[in-house]
This record gives structure tokens, C-alpha cells and sequence, in this order.
């Protein structure tokens, strides 16, 4: 699993792929290709290669970093106790500068610079050579939650001529586009990565005029999805810039993804070995990842479906992992057939004999799904006799439930909020449809009923004092009626609610806002129950567990948290995403929790362990919308380039992309039987898939997983059902009734 704590890559993965064999096909970085290539004398690779060797003298290197500063601040004692206890020579300081300053193209790597500026600079770079000449940086450093800024920059001081860099980048610029048509697009993808390294390290090394004519020149090269980090990139242009930036510590600290094929990593690696191009080399060991496999290069659609992450694609072993998307058994509850709708009940194939309500929610079906979590894997909420009431009714809903397809589309019924000056940040329904909560910009929740029924407050405690509790109707005569009224607003927040939850059981409510709280409401009382305080920034989304008990939120702070709602803390934090997480959604099994992010991918996380067992790339924006198929075998996404791609999850592959959407896409909603999908988006359309054909169509063979890519068909136009307009209202959410009628709503835009 890649997970990237902090923002600083884990010491342990780092080491297994820099120690992996050539062989084996999944990464670049090992020793071998470090030795085929003759690299500069100090280059940062052959200290990682000779680390045996390296050992004495890099210890003697920090002992003279270490002596530089001393005598720099004047402490000529301590400097002659320590050369004389080192029994190092008179003159070895007056060598060591001559030494740094003569280094050359390569640059020594972790060499003191003596006009190198502070004495913080100084030691960072020291301690950036030892973590380079171990191959992975020591676990004390990569402990904390931040990286120190100074090591993390650090490691662009070892740097050639700045004259040479547009050479460098032309002559390779040059090289793949000569190269045969099927290698030119896998060798182009090299292209990002190097520019934005090669034009830090220029800007780091106050190289200025360099930098700018350096990005000028190149810029316009790129992929048109990376304009929004080139855009970041133009403003760094002075290493002061370099300090508190997010986007650039992110790209530092996580090695960019490339998925190549031998074939054209081989072409690559016999051109810099014959033109001795050790500037490119060292960055391409340095800072990327090359996930080789065996086989056909891709084309140059294959790869565009699957890149603009910020960081690259996912490594293939990053979705090898097992996952239980199958859903878990439902509790056998026999429906007990009242006397007026037996005869409708017959008519279903129901028999008529009345049976006693059986429960039997540990048993095991006749047949398991083989890809369904076992029961118990993760601790779930007991079912109240409230909830096997519900579960009754949903199954008499379920018996008039309409079949949808293309030929048999929905109703759709739109819900407008007038009135709301584009203050409607939020909106959620009940599953049984009856109830619908709003979160607004200026930091309220507002619930309606949606059916004639109103809502009701509980009675106080003094009036339940007088109720026959063994009374037939007690749950009616507990409500008081003179609280009865269409609407309830809930006042808490101090900043928008941003995201919406109602439980399953219709009891409660979740809402988590720009400040920074998630908040629980009671539906009984309309009051709040508890404030969540974990998330630092705003929560962008939050979302209930499909069993109740659970829910996760996600946020500005990178972190998607899970809760249980009667935990103060956080039971799992989930990190690994590089920029906010901005959308949240619980598998249909509860096991799983996907996370959509501003740093276009998507990440599957296992609610028993923690663990990353996902990542998808493809989204060329940040992601707003994720839905998961009623059979838990699929995930569709959603996002600002107004793309929908759906998700095998199993398989870990990419096997649909639908387009048509103008602009972001906010909601996505599979209907109950997983025949249609529905997209809602802020180019004020709902539009209508065929899900059924996109998944059927599907042929995921050996090949494909093995090599981790799939012909994407273009057949957007066939899978499209239909396109509804609103008159001037953006989509912010959808919803299917438990008989298919789908509910949309959104705020009305004049």
C-alpha cells in the first residue's frame, strides 16, 4: 500500500522498492540500474548504490559539516576538542572547502556549501545525504506528522549547470519524439515529472532568469490536466516561495507514478547511459516511480484515461489486494401478511398461511457469496425491533418496486429550493423518502417532511410522566402535537454545513461544517446530541454507515475520519490522500469506505485494519460525487471535469467512462436494482445511464489485470438514456425512492 503519511513517503516502502530485484518487474529503483548507468562521482545515486562502501566517509562528511558550524560561530575550542578526538588533520577543514566548492556538475551529495546561507540550511542538508546514502530516510525524521520543510527542499541542492538544464530537457524532449510511435506515448509521460523537478531545483538554487526561461520555454508542452499545478508552479519563483507550499511538499515527498513498459523503459534508460545525461537519471531515480510491466506498450488513449493525478497513476500492487465487496447476508424476518393485503401478497407468489416472525440473523444462507465479508468481521448494531418493522415495510415497497431499463425509465420528481441567494450547500433524503434536510451557508440545518405527516418534538420530560406507557399508541402520545409544523431548523454551527447524513432508522441526523465539527442531531427532539472535534478545517462531507452506528467525514486536513456515535474520538483515520478529501460514501457491506479527493483520485479504505486497498486514477479535477452499485461490485465517480467513471472493484480497473456533463457532477445514485445510474450536475442536468450495459459489456480477462489496463470503449452516446433540464438549477444531490422514482434537488439559480 502507498500510503503517504504526512505528506512524507513510509521509510519501509521506500526500502522494498528500492532492494527489489530487476527481475521482478515492478520497479526501477534498484541497485543495478544505479550501477549500469555511470553516474558522477557525487551524485546522490552512486551513494545510494555504493552504501557499503559510503559508510566511513559519510560519517567523516557530517563530522566536518558538524566542525563548519562550530568554527562558523566562532567556537574555535569545541572545533580543536573535536578534530583532536576524531584525530582528524590540522588541515582538513581548509580541504573541505576546497572540495565543495569544486564539486561540479553532479554536486556532492549532502556537500557543505560554505556560502550555503543558514546553519539550518546547512545541517538539513547533511541530514538529507545520510537518509540518501541509507536509501531511505531514518524512521526518526519520518515519525513526525510534517516534514521539516529544509530536508524536504534540501535534496534539490545537488544540482548541474542551470545553463544546461534547457539542453538536458531538449536533447530528451528531442530523443522521444523520434522514438516509434508505439513508446513515444509511454515515454512522454516522463515529461511532467522532470520539468516541475527540473524547474525546482533551478528555483531552489536561485537560478531565477533560468527558472522562468526554463518554464516559458516548456510549459506549453505539458498535458492540458496539469494546468491548475502549473499554474501553482509559475508563482513559485523564488526559494522563499518554496517554503510553506503544500502542492510543492506534496510532489516532493511522494514519488510520481509512471506506469511503462520495458520495452520503452529500456529505450529510455540506453539513450541517458550513451548521452551520459546523469542530471535527468538522477531525477528519474530520485523522485519517480517506475512500475515496469511485461508486454505491449500502451497507446496514447490508454494512458490519458488513466493519468492527471497529482501524483502520478497508482502502483499496480496497490490494488492487488483482496476486497469483500460482496453484500452481507440480510436477517431472515418472514413478513406477517395482514388480513386486506393478503390476497395482493398472494398475488406476489406470497403464501398464504400466516407464519410466525422468525429471526434468524446469524444463519447462513443456502448459498454465501463466495466475495462477501464474513458477519462479524466488523462489529455491527444489533437490529431493534424498530428497524425489523422498517425492514418489513421496505420489502411490501420493494414488491411494487418498477422495473427500470432503457426502455422503462424513472419519473423524476425535482425538489427546488427557492429563495436560497445560492446558500444551499447540502441536501440529504431519508431512505424511505419521507424526510429532507438541507445544510445552508449561513450555518443551519433545515429538515421538512416531504409527506402530509409533520414533524414533532417529543413531549417534555414532566408531560411523559403522565402517559399510560402500556397504551397501544404510546409512541404517538409521546409526540406533542403543538410542536407540529412543516419545517425545523437546527442552529449549532458557526460556519456553512457543508455535508448531510440521515441514519438509516430516520432517528438522527449528521451534518459537518466549515467549522471544523461534525454534529449529530436528535429527529425526536431537534436538538444536538454531540459535536465531533477532530478535523482542524472545514469537513467537506460526512456520511452514515448503511447499518447505522457508524460514519465517516473528510476534510480540509487531507484525513478521512470513522466514528461510532457513541465515541468522542475518531475509531480509524484514514491518510494517505495529498490534497482535501472532498466526498465520502460507505460500501453497501459497510466494510469499506471510498474517499474522493481534490488530488483526483479515489481511494478504497478497509474499515477492520485501516489499510489503503484502493486507488484509482483518472479524474482530471477534484472529485465530488461517488455512488456504489446496490451489488457492491462497482463504483461510480464523479467530478469538475465533468467526467463519470465507473470502477470494477474487484479487479481494481477503470471500465467505463461516460461524458456528456458540461460542468462538475455533484450527485451520482444507482437506482435500487442497479439497472440505472444518474448523474446530477451543476450544467443544471440530470442525465440518465444504461449501468447495466456499461458493467455487461465488460470482458476483464487475465491480461488486463495482469498489466492493469483496459480498452475503454467510447460509447458514451449508446450508454446515455436521457438528458433532463432544469430551468436554472444546479443538481446537488439524487435519490431513488424504494420504488424507483428518483428525487432530485438542488437550489434554484436566477
Amino acid at each position: 500500500m502507498a500510503a503517504v503519511q504526512g505528506g512524507l513517503v513510509d521509510a519501509d516502502e521506500d526500502k522494498d522498492i528500492k532492494t527489489e530485484p530487476s527481475s521482478d518487474g515492478w520497479g526501477n529503483n534498484n541497485a543495478n540500474d544505479g550501477r549500469l548507468l555511470s553516474p558522477s562521482p557525487g551524485s546522490s545515486s552512486s551513494a545510494g548504490s555504493n552504501k557499503t562502501v559510503a559508510g566511513a566517509p559519510e560519517d567523516q562528511q557530517t563530522l566536518l559539516a558538524v566542525l563548519q558550524f562550530l568554527r562558523k560561530n566562532k567556537l574555535t575550542e569545541s572545533v580543536e576538542i573535536l578534530r583532536r578526538e576524531a584525530g582528524l588533520p590540522e588541515d582538513s577543514l581548509e580541504l573541505k572547502g576546497t572540495d565543495s566548492s569544486g564539486a561540479g556538475s553532479g554536486g556532492a551529495a549532502g556537500s557543505v556549501d560554505l556560502e550555503g546561507g543558514d546553519a539550518s540550511s546547512l545541517l538539513s542538508r547533511v541530514t538529507i545525504s545520510s537518509s540518501a546514502g541509507a536509501q531511505a530516510p531514518t524512521k526518526a525524521a519520518a515519525g513526525e506528522d510534517q516534514p521539516d520543510v529544509n530536508v524536504v527542499l534540501s535534496a534539490y541542492s545537488q544540482q548541474g549547470d542551470p545553463a544546461l538544464y534547457q539542453v538536458y530537457y531538449s536533447g530528451l524532449k528531442r530523443f522521444i519524439e523520434t522514438v516509434l510511435d508505439c513508446h513515444r506515448a509511454e515515454l512522454s509521460q516522463v515529461f511532467y515529472p522532470l520539468f516541475v523537478h527540473m524547474y525546482l531545483e533551478l528555483v531552489y538554487n536561485n537560478h531565477e532568469s533560468e527558472a522562468k526561461a526554463f518554464f516559458e520555454k516548456f510549459s506549453g508542452d505539458q498535458e492540458c490536466y496539469y494546468e491548475d499545478d502549473l499554474r501553482v508552479l509559475s508563482s513559485l519563483s523564488k526559494k522563499e516561495h518554496m517554503r510553506g507550499n503544500e502542492t510543492l511538499l506534496d510532489f516532493r515527498t511522494s514519488k510520481f507514478v509512471l506506469r511503462i513498459s520495458r520495452d520503452s523503459y529500456q529505450l529510455l534508460k540506453r539513450h541517458l547511459q550513451e548521452r551520459q545525461n546523469n542530471q535527468i537519471w538522477n531525477i528519474i531515480q530520485e523522485h519517480l516511480y517506475i512500475d515496469i510491466f511485461d508486454g505491449m506498450p500502451r497507446s496514447k488513449s490508454q494512458i490519458d484515461a488513466m493519468s492527471g493525478s497529482l501524483a502520478g497513476e497508482a502502483k499496480r500492487e496497490a490494488n492487488k489486494a483482496k476486497v469483500y465487496y460482496g453484500l452481507l447476508k440480510e436477517p431472515e424476518i418472514e413478513l406477517p401478511l395482514d388480513d386486506e393485503d393478503e390476497e395482493a401478497e398472494n398475488e406476489e407468489g406470497k403464501p398464504k398461511k400466516k407464519k410466525p416472525k422468525k429471526d434468524s440473523m446469524g444463519s447462513k444462507s443456502k448459498k454465501q457469496d463466495p466475495n462477501a465479508p464474513s458477519q462479524n468481521r466488523i462489529p455491527l448494531p444489533e437490529l431493534k425491533d424498530s428497524d425489523k418493522l422498517d425492514k418489513i415495510m421496505y420489502m411490501k415497497e420493494a414488491t411494487k418496486k418498477i422495473r427500470l431499463g432503457p426502455d422503462n425509465l424513472p419519473s423524476i420528481c425535482f425538489y427546488s429550493f427557492l429563495n436560497a441567494y445560492q446558500g444551499l450547500t447540502a441536501v440529504d433524503f431519508t431512505d424511505d423518502s419521507s424526510l429532507i434536510a438541507g445544510g445552508f451557508a449561513d450555518s443551519t440545518v433545515r429538515v421538512w417532511s416531504v409527506t402530509p405527516k409533520k414533524l414533532r418534538k417529543v413531549k417534555s420530560a414532566a408531560d411523559l410522566n403522565l402517559i399510560d406507557k402500556e397504551s397501544d399508541d404510546v409512541l404517538e402520545r409521546i409526540m406533542d402535537e403543538k410542536t407540529a409544523s412543516e419545517s425545523k431548523i437546527l442552529y449549532g454551527h458557526s460556519g456553512p454545513v457543508y455535508g448531510i447524513s440521515f441514519s438509516p432508522d430516520r432517528n438522527y441526523l449528521l451534518s459537518s461544517s466549515e467549522d471544523g465539527t461534525v454534529r449529530l442531531w436528535s429527529l425526536q427532539t431537534f436538538t444536538c446530541l454531540v459535536g465531533y472535534k477532530g478535523h482542524n478545517y472545514p469537513v467537506w462531507d460526512t456520511q452514515f454507515s448503511p447499518h447505522g452506528y457508524y460514519f465517516i467525514s473528510g476534510g480540509h486536513d487531507r484525513v478521512a475520519r470513522l466514528w461510532a456515535t457513541d465515541h468522542y474520538q475518531p475509531l480509524r483515520m484514514f491518510s494517505g490522500h495529498l490534497a482535501d478529501v472532498t466526498c465520502t460514501r460507505f460500501h453497501p457491506n459497510s466494510n469499506y469506505v471510498a474517499t474522493g479527493s481534490s488530488d483526483r483520485t479515489i481511494r478504497l479504505w478497509d474499515v477492520l485494519n485501516g489499510n489503503c486497498v484502493r486507488i484509482f486514477t483518472g479524474h482530471k479535477g477534484p472529485i465530488h460525487a461517488l455512488a456504489f452499485s446496490p451489488n457492491g461490485k462497482f463504483l461510480a465517480s464523479g467530478a469538475t471535469d465533468g467526467r463519470v467513471l465507473l470502477w470494477d472493484i474487484g479487479h481494481g480497473l477503470m471500465v467505463g467512462e461516460l461524458k456528456g456533463h458540461t460542468d462538475t457532477i455533484y450527485s451520482l445514485r444507482f437506482s435500487r436494482d442497479g439497472e440505472i445510474l444518474a448523474s446530477g450536475s451543476m450544467d443544471n442536468t440530470v442525465r440518465l445511464w444504461d449501468a447495466m450495459k456499461a458493467f455487461d459489456d465488460l470482458e476483464t480477462d487475465d491480461f488486463t489485470a495482469a498489466t492493469g489496463h483496459i480498452h475503454l470503449q467510447d460509447n458514451s452516446q449508446e450508454l446515455l438514456l436521457g438528458t433532463y433540464m432544469t430551468k436554472s438549477t444546479p443538481v446537488i444531490h439524487l435519490h431513488f425512492t424504494r420504488r424507483n422514482l428518483l428525487l432530485a434537488a438542488g437550489a434554484y439559480n436566477p
